[in-house]
């Protein structure tokens, strides 16, 4: 039995832990044993709890929630993975993958980091993170941006994350999400759906939304998600985004739904999700959506073309572009045929490509390939 220690550092539910979890749910019969260290409570904590995974608590931040020193972190981490005595390191994030590089030399098991941004590095960064005996990028765009920055190629593996696609599926729309809102039921619902802030671009949906209000009059807005930014810019994006929907007449058109816990029934009940990032590694939005059946709408950038076709399987559009996304909401929303052609491609694509149990038993293969 191989014990696999996983290091998070926030005690959110996003992207890369849903991941990281819909891997080890997968695994529960393979030759492993999970630990998770991960700061002591928030929804985290409540879904490892749930999978019945030990939790040791770790907390990177002081009473402010701000970042310890580097050299008390390091000790933290460090200690803690001494504590719980693992085969292999795994941090699941960029951020934390730098802090196990920093101390690999001084651990007797091996570290793998995950990498899951496109974002520029310092040089110390880079040299942190080549200290990992292996870097798994979720994409191939992910992948090659890293290694331009100066990653190490030869440590640098692509692993796509993986979608569970029994609980993501087709499925009848029941009205309910209608229902909940107070609207009719030839209401057109696209919804957006992910941390609330400027790399997502929900702004540009706001601008698409006013471009097209005068076509598109049955058409109401979901913004799905939080911001968990408390930065100053942050916060004033997020009232730019709702005021725009307000200043222009749209405010009864946008409902924004906060954290939900029941994506894969949301997705049941929309008719277009649109995806505006202006970076995006791999959105996982993206492959929950397609293995739902529900249309696309992305942005061209990062891995997105590594899950879809544009005109195939979905209808990808330039970044920051209010008027491309705009007609795009257009056209799709006028054709129906269109739409499901487009989700039918998606979820075969995301079947056999994106799968959970194939990506599940990837990332298996590389934790047996170092502790062997």
């Amino acid at each position: 039995m191989h014990r696999v220690a996983v290091l998070f550092e926030f005690n959110s539910l996003n992207g890369g832990e849903h991941s990281l979890l819909t891997a080890l749910d997968q695994l529960s019969a393979e030759p492993f044993e999970f630990v998770a260290l991960a700061p002591v409570d928030g929804r985290l904590a409540e879904a490892l709890q749930q999978r019945g995974i030990q939790h040791v608590p770790l907390s990177l931040r002081d009473q402010a929630g701000n970042r310890l020193p580097r050299a008390q972190v390091c000790e933290r981490i460090k200690d803690a993975i001494k504590d719980v005595s693992p085969n292999v390191v795994h941090a699941n994030s960029l951020s934390m993958g730098r802090l196990t590089g920093a101390i690999a030399n001084q651990l007797e098991p091996h570290c793998v980091a995950h990498l899951r941004d496109i974002l520029k590095l310092s040089r110390t960064a880079i040299e942190d993170l080549n200290q990992n005996s292996v870097l798994l990028a979720v994409s191939q765009a992910t992948r090659t941006f890293h290694i331009e920055q100066g990653m190490r190629a030869e440590r640098v593996r692509v692993l796509h994350n993986g979608v569970d696609c029994d609980r993501f599926r087709p499925r009848n729309r029941t009205g309910s999400l209608q229902r909940e809102l107070g609207l009719p039921n030839d209401s057109f619902l696209v919804a957006t759906i992910g941390q609330i802030g400027l790399r997502k671009g929900q702004d540009v949906l706001a601008e698409a939304a006013v471009l097209a209000a005068d076509r598109l009059a049955n058409v109401h807005y979901l913004v799905i998600g939080e911001r968990l930014s408390w930065k100053a810019e942050s916060i004033e994006f997020e009232q730019a985004l709702i005021d725009r929907f307000n200043t222009s007449g749209l405010g009864g058109r946008l409902h924004r739904l906060g954290y939900r816990s029941d994506i894969d029934r949301l997705m049941n009940e929309v008719d277009l999700l649109v995806h505006p990032a202006h970076q995006e590694p791999l959105g996982r939005v993206l492959l929950e959506a397609a293995a739902s059946g529900l249309p696309i709408i992305a942005t061209a950038v990062g891995g997105t073309e590594e899950i879809l076709c544009n005109g195939e399987s979905a209808r990808l559009v330039p970044p920051a572009d209010p008027p491309s996304l705009s007609a795009a909401i257009v056209e799709l929303h006028g054709a129906a045929a269109k739409r499901l052609r487009y989700a039918v491609a998606a979820r075969k694509r995301v079947e056999t490509a994106f799968n959970a149990q194939g990506a599940a038993r990837e990332l298996a293969a590389v934790w047996s390939e170092i502790v062997s």
